[in-house]
């Protein structure tokens, strides 16, 4: 019999596996992105001086870690990022699953939004989280660039259910 995929709260012995599946996770964007994407400058150090900071929920296949997302309450909203699947694990509904499992811990710090950014060239991205009602709400040109490279999506939340 196969073990379900379970998911977790992340512990500071977890960053190195993290580190491994954003890297992983966001290999496709090297060199494709205009700044390059930061997550794949992510380390064991700056993995864990994020969770101290913020919380991670990984999902694990057995005692694999094969996906994660970081989140933290910002004010009125619940903001997450560094959303990774191994490439092995996608199209099963795991990053559906991790997300939710965010929105979950929104709901239950009573926050009605959940927000994300993401970059304008990754369309199948904008297209994913709009179709878990995600909306675009703003856009923003890094540092250096005079025409927006990300944008920043959110989704209202009844906070009492």
């Amino acid at each position: 019999m196969v073990a379900p995929i379970s998911y977790r709260l992340a512990g500071p012995d977890d960053a190195p596996e993290i580190v491994a599946v954003i890297h992983r996770g966001f290999a496709q964007y090297g060199g494709k992105l205009a700044p390059p994407s930061g997550a794949l400058g992510e380390t064991v150090a700056t993995v864990a001086e994020r969770l101290g900071d913020e919380r991670c929920i990984v999902a694990l296949d057995g005692a694999s870690l094969i996906g994660c997302v970081f989140y933290e309450v910002r004010d009125k909203e619940v903001y997450f990022s560094r959303l990774a699947v191994l490439p092995d694990y996608r199209g099963r509904g795991l990053a559906r699953r991790l997300i939710a499992e965010v929105e979950a811990a929104a709901r239950a710090a009573r926050i009605a939004a959940v927000t994300l950014g993401v970059r304008i060239a990754l369309t199948d991205n904008i297209a994913f989280f709009a179709a878990l009602g995600y909306r675009e709400i703003s856009r923003h040109a890094h540092p250096g660039f005079s025409q927006p490279t990300s944008l920043t999506m959110e989704k209202r939340l009844d906070a009492t259910t």
